[in-house]
């Protein structure tokens, strides 16, 4: 029987809100930054970013963060159908800081909440048979209901053969051993939970847990005993993790000396934040176990994956694609502090980045209306109508979405903010311009502010689009001035964890061949600028396009894509230059304004028509350029066929 799935997990599912002052008490700390949270979820996570097709079992409420769990497991790649949505409870939270490199203050905030209330009929057979693994967590073997459900999923792992994995995951305030105010203690001695954990270890094929944890399950802190009494009521492969010592594994008897483990490679990092780490390694353990590898092998994986986390903000996000894992151990340490590596944090960002819950990139139809200058040099404009004239762009917008991925709307914050706020959440891509209209050199929008501070109020889904009018014939000085610039903006979105669009236009400075775009590529990515985007106008032979794919793909091979935008060219001459432009897969679509508002806004500002005929109108254009892009990229793959 073939297997959908390669791992589920079991358990917690909550948001850790994460304290973004470093070195303060938890007390003083003032902003948060908010990420998925809970260990199963971050090893169904972590998992599934090394290549791993995993599902998550928990409960979430019907809530807010509850659907921000669920949308976030998608982008992720973890499948959410084990996931219930509980009425009557709330999502667990996790208020928490870094004090310093060992010291990690926080509060569980998970008083009745929905994961704790995970029953057996939660667990379905049909489901559990689907996988090859399941992995449990031990906060779920504290609580009697709980406890039930984990077992159910066990035995029907059992009857299906599919591996079982326990991360011990000993939280002493969570199985009510220590205080509220405790939450960071990951050791108090309980004979209760040693007796409750010694039930349950014989129906795992592989135990993992730090030295602490294995005091917890063995019942004694001196760790050989502690390892030879887990030893005594399971035959599973025992993985110990021994901080910056790394980690051991133990198949049979409990040797003399934990030395005399089989070890990985590994990491001589800088410890920035501990906590997330040991499931950051877990997901590297899990991608070498359930790939065949050895285990000196997994845990190489598994001590590195740790590695990312101990030196990254934050859990889940801090854990590395396949794509990173494979670079890091095959290129090394270049500085401990693996945040602050240049290299390694781009190829982190280029291939973690999912944020559309449909995780569709394919195709960008794009209805560029974040258009200010053009609006306000028209007859009967002014700032009200402008920016009800944006409200009736988005209407058409969704007209033609639909609810189908694909479709995206460039719209500003200056005229247009009502339609920008409500386009929120809708499905469609946004993008948000920065740059001062026209302006060359380069300047961008006095609301960003001199260091672009205010990008920190930008809706996480907002894409930081600037436009720049540059040629490779620019003198020394306006080069410098407009590369700081982009700069500048592209440093503040990736603080900010927004993507980042880099439109150039050099046909308004100078003559341009085929060359010419590829060099002013050439020349932004020399400054270290790496957009997540490009907006390029038109070309009309195959190989500009080849000469700027090219540019872009031998520095950075993980780019979202190229868009093409349309300088309010005639529909007849958009058509042909799409002609060109879909014969390659790196151009996804394009972007588009005046071409399709242009004649309804004139009208419409004029008194000439009515709001729903300029929807109708804008709607048709709209349309019709989605169906001739269409039409090329269809044309282009029956001929490369």
């Amino acid at each position: 029987m073939t297997k959908k799935l390669d791992v589920i997990t079991i358990g917690r599912a909550g948001v850790d809100l994460y304290g973004a002052q470093i070195g303060g008490r938890l007390e003083d700390m003032g902003s948060f930054e908010k990420y998925i949270g809970g260990s199963p979820t971050n090893i169904a996570c972590g998992s599934a970013r090394l290549g791993l097709k995993t599902a998550l079992i928990s409960r979430v409420g019907n809530e807010h963060m509850g659907r921000f769990i669920l949308e976030q497991l998608k982008r992720e790649g973890v499948s959410t159908e084990g996931v219930k949505t509980d009425p009557e409870r709330l999502t667990a939270l996790v208020i928490l800081g870094i004090r310093d490199d060992s010291q990690f203050p926080l509060i569980f905030y998970r008083e009745n909440c929905a994961d704790m209330a995970l029953c057996e009929d939660d667990i379905d057979e049909d489901f559990i048979a689907s996988a090859r693994a399941v992995v449990v967590t031990g906060t779920h073997l504290s609580n009697t209901r709980t406890e039930a459900a984990v077992l159910k999923a066990l035995t029907l792992a059992r009857k299906h053969g599919l591996r079982t994995a326990l991360d011990i995951d000993y939280r002493p305030n969570l199985w009510g051993v220590a205080g509220h105010g405790d939450g960071e203690s990951r050791f108090v001695e309980s004979a209760r939970v040693t007796s409750k954990l010694q039930t349950t270890l014989n129906l795992f094929d592989l135990i993992v847990g730090t030295e602490e944890e294995f005091h917890i399950a063995g019942g004694s802190t001196d760790t050989l005993e502690a390892l030879s009494a887990v030893r005594k009521v399971s035959d599973a492969t025992l993985v110990c993790k021994r901080g910056p010592l790394g980690a051991v594994a133990f198949e049979g008897d409990i040797p003399g000396s934990l030395d005399d483990g089989q070890s990985g490679q590994g990491f001589p990092i800088e410890v920035f934040n501990v906590l997330g780490a040991g499931d950051g390694f877990f997901s590297g353990l899990l991608r070498g176990w359930m790939t065949g590898e050895d285990w000196p092998t997994s845990l190489k994986f598994a001590n590195a994956c740790g590695a990312f986390a101990v030196s990254r903000h934050g859990c889940t996000p801090t854990y590395p694609s396949f794509e990173e894992l494979q670079f890091f151990l095959k290129r090394g340490v270049v500085r401990p502090d693996l945040r602050n590596d240049p290299e390694l944090e781009q190829l982190h960002w280029s291939t973690t980045r999912q944020r559309r819950v449909d995780g569709d990139w394919s195709t960008m139809r794009v209805f560029a209306f974040d258009h200010r200058v053009q609006l306000e040099q028209m007859p009967g404009y002014t700032l009200q109508k402008g920016a009800a004239f944006k409200e009736l762009c988005l209407k058409a917008a969704l007209h033609v979405q639909a609810g189908k991925p694909g479709y995206g709307i460039l719209c500003d914050n200056r005229i247009g903010r009502s339609a920008l706020h409500r386009a929120s959440g809708s499905g469609l891509w946004i993008g948000r311009p920065a740059e001062w209209p026209g302006s060359r050199p380069l300047t961008l929008e006095p609301e960003l502010g001199t260091d672009c501070g205010t990008l920190s109020e930008w809706a996480r889904e907002d894409v930081v689009k600037v436009l720049c009018f540059c040629h490779p014939d620019d003198d020394a000085s306006t080069r410098a001035e407009q590369e700081q610039t982009v700069k500048r903006l592209f440093e503040a979105a990736r603080r900010n964890r927004l993507e980042f669009l880099l439109e150039i236009i050099p046909s308004k400075v100078g003559v341009t061949d085929d060359d010419t775009v590829a060099t002013l590529i050439h020349q932004f990515y020399a400054a270290g600028i790496y957009p997540d985007w490009w907006k390029l106008e038109p070309m009309k032979t195959s190989a500009g396009w080849q000469n700027a794919i090219a540019a872009i793909e031998a520095h950075d091979r993980f780019t979202r894509g190229i868009v093409v935008l349309g300088l309010d060219a005639p529909e007849a001459e958009l058509s042909a230059s799409f002609e060109v432009a879909a014969q390659f897969a790196l151009i996804k679509g394009f972007a588009v304004g005046r071409t399709i508002f242009g004649e309804a806004a004139r009208r419409w500002f004029a008194g000439e028509m009515t709001d729903a005929d300029a929807v109708e109108e804008m709607a048709k254009r709209y349309q019709r350029l989605c169906h001739i892009w269409d039409a090329a990229r269809e044309k282009s793959g029956e001929q490369a066929a």
